[in-house]
C-alpha cells in the first residue's frame, strides 16, 4: 500500500466527521436562528388547506377568515421568501372556498370583498413586519431572545461588589414607563487590592428604551475602564470615548466615588451630575456634595474637580440621578428637600432596603429613568 493510499476505516473516520460538523453547525444555525424555517413553513402551508376543508364543511364553525391565522402566524416565524409562498397558498384557498361555496349574496358564511380585503391587509402587514425584522437582521426565532439578554446584561453589568462587615451597599433602578430598560446604569469595582470601592452612577441622554442601547455600550467601556486608570483619569478618558462616538444625541452626566473601605474617606468626580447627599450621624443633617464638571461628550480637554469627605460611623451617602428630584413640575432643590425628608424616615431603622422604597415614595410616578445608590457605614 503506498503512502497516499487512504484505509476504508480512515475514509470513513473522515466521513464521520464531516457528518457530525454538518449536523453541529446546522444544530447552532437553528438555534441562533440563522438556520432554514422549511419546517414552520411546511407546518402553516399544511394548515391552510386544513382550514379551506374545514370552511367548505362546516362554514358556520370555521369562516374564511380563519385563514388569517397562519398568516399571522408566517409574519412572526418566516422569512419575506417564503412569506410569498405562504400567501399563494392562502390566496388558492380563498378561490377554492369562493368556487366551492354558493354566492356570499345567499348566506352570511360566504367569501365576501370583506373577507378578501381582511386577509390580504394581515397579509401586507405581516410582510412589512418579516421585511423590517429581516432588514435589521434580527433572527427570525431570537428577537425577543436578544433583547432579553440585552436586559439582562445590563442587570449584571450594574450589580455592585460586597463590601466588607461594617459596610452596606444598595442600587434600586426603575426605568421611565415600566419598560426594562433604563438609560441610567451604574458600574461598580474593588480596586486597590479590595480595599477602594470605585462607583460610576451614570445617566445617558434620553430615557428608556431610546437610551437603552447607549447605556449598554457605555456601562460596558466604563467598567473596563474603572480600575485600569487612576481615579482622577477616569471621567477625562469617558469624555474622550463618548467624543469618539460622535452621537447626535451622546452626551451624559455621570458621578465617580473614590471610597477607601479602611478609613471612609472618599472623593467625589462629578460630570454635569446632581450633587449627592451625606448624611453625619453627628448632626442628623444631610450635606450636599457637589463637585465640579462638564456634562460628558460635549467638548475635549474637559476638567473635572472633586470633592471630599469622610464616611464616619452612621452615615450614609446617596448618589441619584436628576429624574428622581427633577421634574418639569419640580425644582431640585425641592425635589432633594423631598428626598431627604422620605430618608430621614429610615435613620433609626437603618437603610437596608430603603432605596426602592425612597424611589416609590419621592418619584413613583415620574416619566423618567431613576436611580439610586446608598452607601452606608453601620
Amino acid at each position: 500500500m503506498t503512502g497516499g493510499a487512504e484505509t476504508p476505516t480512515a475514509r470513513m473516520r473522515k466521513a464521520l466527521h464531516r457528518v457530525r460538523t454538518s449536523v453541529r453547525k446546522s444544530g447552532v444555525d437553528y438555534f441562533r436562528g440563522d438556520g432554514s424555517d422549511w419546517l414552520a413553513l411546511t407546518a402553516l402551508l399544511l394548515s391552510v388547506p386544513a382550514l379551506a376543508l374545514g370552511t367548505i364543511a362546516q362554514p358556520e364553525w370555521c369562516a374564511p377568515a380563519a385563514l388569517v391565522l397562519p398568516i399571522v402566524a408566517g409574519g412572526l416565524l418566516l422569512r419575506p421568501a417564503s412569506l410569498l409562498g405562504l400567501y399563494a397558498t392562502a390566496a388558492t384557498a380563498l378561490i377554492v372556498e369562493s368556487a366551492v361555496l354558493d354566492p356570499y349574496a345567499y348566506g352570511a358564511d360566504r367569501v365576501t370583498p370583506g373577507t378578501i380585503l381582511v386577509v390580504a391587509a394581515v397579509g401586507f402587514f405581516g410582510l412589512l413586519i418579516a421585511q423590517f425584522r429581516s432588514r435589521v437582521g434580527v433572527p427570525w426565532r431570537r428577537g425577543g431572545t436578544m433583547l432579553f439578554d440585552l436586559r439582562e446584561r445590563i442587570r449584571v453589568q450594574s450589580k455592585l461588589p460586597k463590601l466588607p462587615r461594617g459596610w452596606h451597599r444598595e442600587m434600586a433602578l426603575r426605568p421611565a414607563g415600566g419598560q426594562s430598560f433604563s438609560g441610567d446604569f451604574v458600574v461598580g469595582a474593588r480596586t486597590n487590592g479590595g480595599r477602594t470601592l470605585e462607583v460610576v452612577l451614570t445617566d445617558v441622554s434620553g430615557k428608556g428604551m431610546d437610551a437603552a442601547s447607549r447605556a449598554l455600550l457605555l456601562s460596558g467601556a466604563f467598567g473596563g475602564l474603572l480600575g485600569s486608570l487612576p481615579p482622577h483619569a477616569f471621567l477625562p478618558a469617558a469624555n474622550g470615548y463618548l467624543l469618539r462616538q460622535d452621537w447626535d444625541e451622546g452626551f451624559a452626566t455621570s458621578v465617580h466615588l473614590v471610597l477607601d473601605l479602611d478609613s471612609g474617606d472618599y472623593e467625589l468626580f462629578s460630570a454635569g451630575h446632581v450633587p449627592g447627599l451625606h448624611l453625619c450621624a453627628g448632626t442628623g443633617r444631610w450635606e450636599e456634595k457637589s463637585a465640579e464638571g462638564p456634562l460628558l461628550g460635549v467638548y475635549d480637554g474637559a476638567q473635572f474637580d472633586s470633592v471630599k469627605g469622610t464616611l464616619r460611623r452612621g452615615d450614609v451617602l446617596m448618589l441619584f440621578t436628576d429624574g428622581l428630584v427633577e421634574t418639569a413640575e419640580r425644582e431640585l432643590t425641592e425635589g432633594m428637600d423631598r428626598l431627604t425628608g422620605a430618608a430621614d424616615r429610615y435613620v433609626s431603622s437603618g437603610f437596608a432596603g430603603a432605596a426602592w422604597h425612597l424611589i416609590e415614595a419621592v418619584a413613583k410616578d415620574v416619566n423618567d429613568d431613576r436611580a439610586l445608590l446608598l452607601i452606608c457605614r453601620d
